[in-house]
Parts: structure tokens; sequence; C-alpha cells
């Protein structure tokens, strides 16, 4: 059983301007004790889908169709403000891309990593000891006196490691963690992806990995997501997708990845034309418009997708695939 089922989901915004349909039926899952990765360009729907998940979406948002299935059971579409609040930190945790904006700067870490353990029934000496074996188990040095400092006294990893420690300190069922190595650098970003790998082991929780970043997603996740225009355009295995792309923008999306350029260049690779005007989606294809192996068909009717397990596309072509570099 996924401990996380997203089915058909849909997300509307009201807008001055006309309704936004920033979802369109979205689906994948993310099976138990697995990392799964979330990839497109900015403006693919990932943070919309992270609001929804988590029942965070602004006021002028809604989520027109389809469901969210949790364990198995609880539709997160059908619970209220108070019951989602009951999950998030507990069986839902997330890591964000900013931990700065995430750590309050007024209060310690060890005050913090105490105050998210509220419902633990711990004494504040039981929980202040857990707080410092988290800390330990993320490397932060001195893990004791760490305690007694504030955000802005750590470095940029560190703080992130501490937001990790925090998200993790309930052993929750689902991590989301969203795009939390971008404002790494290189260093940094690989002993995070180390770190993320070692606790969801330990732990034995479901990671959903939201990044632009092609190379971290292929070293650390092991089901991959690829999202365009707020749409899933294809799924599978990181090896299947990434091996094997069978959709036009997953082909142009890997070519976009400087890791994968054999030759210096002045500039590099980028997919021709613009996201379409979500307010008025057209009627085939949502990626027709950039897509080089457009024919009739494409601009209107829209493709379907297999709703089952497996490697999938939402292409015509998807029995065709282009071999990544087949373009000039």
């Amino acid at each position: 059983m996924p401990v996380l089922s997203v089915t058909g989901l849909n997300v509307r915004f009201s807008t001055e301007d006309g309704s936004v349909h920033a979802l369109k039926d979205v689906s994948f899952d993310v099976p138990e004790r697995r990392i799964v990765g979330v990839v497109g360009e900015s403006g693919c729907g990932k943070s919309t889908l992270i609001n929804a998940i988590l029942g965070l979406l602004a006021k002028n948002g809604e989520v027109s169709k389809g469901s969210i299935l949790f364990q198995g059971d609880r539709d997160l579409t059908k619970l209220g403000a108070t019951e989602m609040r009951a999950l998030r930190g507990e069986e839902i945790a997330t890591v964000f891309q900013d931990p700065m904006g995430a750590l309050n700067p007024v209060f310690s870490v060890g005050q913090q990593m105490v105050n998210v353990q509220y419902r633990s029934g711990l004494s504040k000496a039981e929980k202040r000891k857990r707080a410092s074996e988290m800390l330990k188990q993320v490397r932060i040095p001195d893990a004791e006196a760490a305690l007694s400092r504030y955000p802005y006294e750590f470095s940029g990893g560190m703080t992130q490691r501490i937001a990790i420690a925090m998200a993790l300190m309930m052993e929750p069922a689902l991590l989301i963690a969203d795009e939390p190595t971008t404002a790494l650098d290189a260093t940094l970003e690989v002993a995070t992806i180390e770190l993320l790998q070692e606790l969801q082991v330990k732990i034995g929780c479901s990671v959903l990995f939201i990044s632009h970043h092609l190379g971290v997603v292929a070293e650390l996740c092991e089901d991959v997501v690829v999202m365009y225009a707020g749409e899933v355009v294809e799924r599978g295995t990181v090896r299947q997708v990434f091996n094997d792309p069978r959709h036009p923008y997953t082909v142009r999306l890997l070519e976009c990845d400087p890791a994968r350029q054999k030759k210096r260049m002045r500039h590099l690779p980028t997919i021709p034309g613009e996201i379409p005007d979500l307010r008025a989606r057209p009627e085939g294809c949502i990626f027709a418009p950039r897509c080089h192996r457009r024919f009739g068909a494409c601009a209107n009717t829209p493709p379907d997708m297999e709703t089952g397990t497996g490697h999938v596309a939402r292409c015509f072509l998807a029995d065709q695939p282009e071999p990544v570099g087949a373009q000039g």
C-alpha cells in the first residue's frame, strides 16, 4: 500500500484575470520506504503540488477534483484545518529550500526542537535529550552545546541539517523535501544527499523529493515524476526515465542538464518557447507548442497516460522514444 497516492488531482486558483488551472489530472504514488523525485522547470506546478498535499493552498486556491490518499484511507483533500494540523509535523514532515526561513531566529535551536515534540508526552529533559541525539545523527558537532545556539550562528549547510533533524524528529511516515539542496554548494549538496539516504533508511519513512536538479534526483531517488505546466508527462523508475525517456519534454530536459554536456560551450541548451497560459490550456497536448515532434492530433486531442504502474508517458509517440541528443 502506498504511503501517499495522488489520483486525478486538479487545483485551480481564482484571480482577477480568470481561473488558473494550476494542476491537471496529476496522479502518482509514493510507495513505502521509497524516495520519489518530482522534477520539472520553474512553473511546472511542484510548489502547488506540495501545498495541496499539506493543505496550505492560498485562500484563492482549491482542489477542484481528485484525491490525495495518505496511508490508504485518509483523503487529505477532505480533512479540516484541525485534522491537517495534527498530521503536519508528526506524520507528514517538510524540509524547505531555505532553512533560515523555516527556523525562528529569536529562539534557540534547542527550544525549537523541544517545541516540535509537544505532542510526544515526554518530559522537557527527555525532549532535550532526544533533540541532542537527533543533532548527532545529522552530524552537528558538539550537539549538546548546539542546542543553546541560535540559527544565525550556524552555516547554511548546518542549518539545513538542523531543519532535516527537526523534520524527522517525530519519525514521520512521509517526508516532503522541497529543493533542500538548492542553496548549498556542491560539496554540501553531496553530504546532504548522503545524509537523507542514511536517515530515510534508518527511520523507514517515504520521501517525496522536489527538485529541478536532475543529478541530485538521479543520485538520491528511486522513482521519478516529470511535470510540465501542471501535468505529469512521464513517470517511472529513475533508471527507466533517465536512460530511456519517452516524452519529448523529458528528452529536452535531460539535454539541458549541464552535467550531460560533453564539450565546452558558450551557451547551455534551452527548450525553445514558453510555458502556456494556464488560464486557457491548449485543447491538445500541453507540450505541443514547444515540441519538435508534434503532428496533427497533438493540437486537438490530449494524449492519455496509463493509470497503472510502470514506465508511462503522456505522449502519442511514447512507444517510439527519441534518444537524448537525437535532435541537432
